[in-house]
């Protein structure tokens, strides 16, 4: 299992995600890093020894031009990139992975199209496409044009037989809200995939909560406030062997 720290990216710093309220996000304050630009940020990631990192560019997600230039500035660091740039065509999939990002991540909230899923997954490969469930108060975000249903398993089967593999389960309300993460939820959607596997983000606490996650054979954990408060170290992880 990865612990993966995740930079959310709003008018071109580093901002303090807190339950999906975009409006109210304020640039970041972290006990790792005084700076709110994106490459320091990623730097000091890199010298703690993450080698993963998740970039949630929400200016782009709001309908801004992808900033494929900085995609490859952190690739070229050195990290595995994981990419939400709201991705709604399968040009702009390919211009991603041109960057060298390693999985673009596709979010229920932006997703129109099972066929845009379809044929990306047929022209790109599954293996390069992680479905992200964006949740709030436990249903999917969903949006207004997409095409399908709008249960959380109903859509995990469609995404399977699209041939989908990997997902993220991501509750918007409980990120940077210390609340922790909806385990029972986690669980059955572990159950539900047949194959892949399922990473996790929201409400992350303690390395405790890690370790649960990995006895659950989690893919990977997604983390930001905890690491920024320093309630998650680097020496706690390497000291249980997640890093």
């Amino acid at each position: 299992m990865k612990v993966i720290p995740v930079i959310d990216v709003l008018n071109g710093v580093v901002v303090h995600a807190v339950r999906g309220n975009r409006q109210e996000y304020k640039p970041l304050q972290s006990v790792l890093t005084g700076s709110v630009d994106p490459i320091e940020v990623a730097t000091v990631f890199k010298l703690q020894g993450f080698s993963t990192l998740y970039l949630a560019d929400l200016d782009a997600i709001l309908g801004k031009k992808p900033c494929f230039a900085f995609y490859s500035r952190i690739v070229q660091m050195g990290f595995n990139l994981m990419v939400d740039a709201g991705a709604t065509d399968i040009q702009t999939v390919k211009e991603l992975l041109k960057c060298g990002v390693s999985k673009v991540i596709v979010g229920t909230e932006t997703l129109q199209s099972k066929v845009f899923l379809q044929e990306t997954v047929k022209q790109i490969g599954a293996d390069k496409i992680v479905i992200s469930f964006d949740m709030k108060d436990d249903r999917v975000l969903l949006h207004p044009a997409f095409d399908g249903s709008t249960d959380v398993f109903e859509l995990l089967e469609a995404f399977q037989a699209l041939g989908v593999s990997e997902f993220i389960l991501l509750d918007l309300t409980r990120v940077g809200s210390d609340e922790g993460v909806n385990v029972k939820l986690l669980k059955k959607v572990l159950a539900t995939t047949l194959i892949g596997g399922v990473y996790v983000g929201g409400g992350i606490r303690s390395v405790d909560d890690l370790l649960r996650f990995k006895e659950l054979n989690v893919l990977g954990v997604l983390s930001a406030t905890a690491l920024h408060l320093g309630k998650i170290g680097v020496k706690d992880l390497q000291c249980v062997g997640l890093l």
